[in-house]
């Protein structure tokens, strides 16, 4: 089972970052929450490792239908996008929505989960240039 949608890019860890945050405004969503993994292991287990950040994104209108259909549903939000490096790509990765109807079997979940994925997707999209 696939639960990822992926782009990999050109560029620094930094600006990927900052573009990853004003695609996903863009698409309605805003950041939640932050966690910086390399910092986080580093700190916790004096572990090394590239880059690592996951962004809890979370588009209220949808989080809010969501909620609605399954009250239980809170614990596969938000949608967790993850920027990592990987060599000199970046890699931008964001939670498949689709998961949540594949989780939960909820069809009233399938119109939320299908207009995060157009979403999500227009996002990935938009950081991958026009030839996306």
């Amino acid at each position: 089972m696939q639960y990822d949608r992926t782009v990999q890019l050109e560029g620094s860890f930094e600006e990927t970052s900052a573009a990853v945050r004003e695609a996903l405004a863009e698409q309605g969503f805003g950041v939640l929450t932050e966690i910086d993994v390399q910092s986080t292991l580093k700190a916790k287990l004096d572990h090394d490792m590239e880059p690592y950040l996951i962004l809890g994104a979370c588009n209220p209108a949808l989080a809010r239908q969501a909620l609605e259909a399954d009250r239980s549903i809170g614990l596969l939000l938000p949608c967790n996008v993850v920027v990592r490096t990987d060599g000199e790509h970046v890699i931008v990765q964001a939670v498949d929505p689709g998961t949540m109807v594949t989780l939960t079997g909820i069809a009233a979940m399938e119109p939320v989960a299908e207009e995060a994925t157009r979403r999500l997707d227009a996002a990935l999209s938009s950081l991958a240039g026009p030839s996306a």
